[in-house]
């Protein structure tokens, strides 16, 4: 046995925990760039300086080669690293170096869409699509199209409560939706929808039914499992 084994080292070197180091500026590009970027702010030499920002730079691209296409890649790199450095990276740029201002500007506030639902559970879409097919034309497209509404309405409907959704009550909300525009004598079923000849929004209903029951499996998996444990 080697008597050396069990010795403990000479120097102990401290475990560094993530909380106590300095917090990374660009999180995307890791903290190896970052300390890249720390050891060119050290260099007093500026060719030696120009020609690690360089290789800094060529690092950083190999992260990310599926955006080498992008338009201005390499700008983004060069604005990327001044902004990794805070700014006091003095080197021979190819682009302009960015001032701190431009990144404190907020972004503009973006208006939330002020709409009222008149019915949650069939959601915005469904009243568009309403409104989208009274404006269509009377004829075959016209009522394929309100068959394929009907049947979303029934799915949206059954995944927002099962117990007392009805056919007639679904008949009633879309009469009353398209301001009596629109009626249907029943409802199809999915595959009954699909047959229909010339519809080009079948498509559209059978995914969100499919969306719908996946849900809807998952959810019931999620029960059971619980139950068991």
């Amino acid at each position: 046995m080697n008597p050396h084994r069990f010795q403990k080292p000479d120097v102990v070197v401290p475990l560094e925990m993530n909380s106590a180091r300095p917090e990374i500026t660009l999180p995307e590009y890791g903290r190896n760039i970052q300390k890249m970027v720390q050891y060119s702010l050290s260099l007093e030499d500026r060719d030696e300086r120009a020609r690690c920002c360089k290789a800094i730079i060529s690092v950083m691209g190999q992260l990310f080669p599926y955006l080498r296409d992008m338009e201005d890649f390499n700008h983004k790199l060069w604005d990327h690293l001044h902004i990794m450095s805070d700014f006091r990276l003095d080197v021979d740029s190819p682009y302009p170096k960015p001032e701190p201002s431009q990144f404190v500007v907020k972004p503009n506030r973006i208006a939330y869409p002020q709409e009222t639902v008149k019915f949650g559970h069939y959601g915005r879409y469904v009243e568009k699509m309403i409104d989208k097919c009274v404006a269509m034309e009377e004829g075959e497209e016209r009522m394929n199209f309100t068959i394929s509404i009907a049947t979303l309405m029934k799915q949206n409907a059954l995944n927002w409560n099962r117990a007392t959704i009805t056919d007639d009550v679904i008949l009633e909300d879309l009469k009353y939706l398209s301001a009596g525009k629109l009626s249907v004598d029943n409802i199809q079923e999915i595959h009954a929808v699909k047959t229909i000849q010339g519809s080009k929004y079948n498509d559209f209903v059978e995914d969100s039914y499919r969306n719908n029951k996946k849900r809807s499996n998952n959810n019931n998996k999620k029960k059971k499992f619980k139950k068991k444990y």
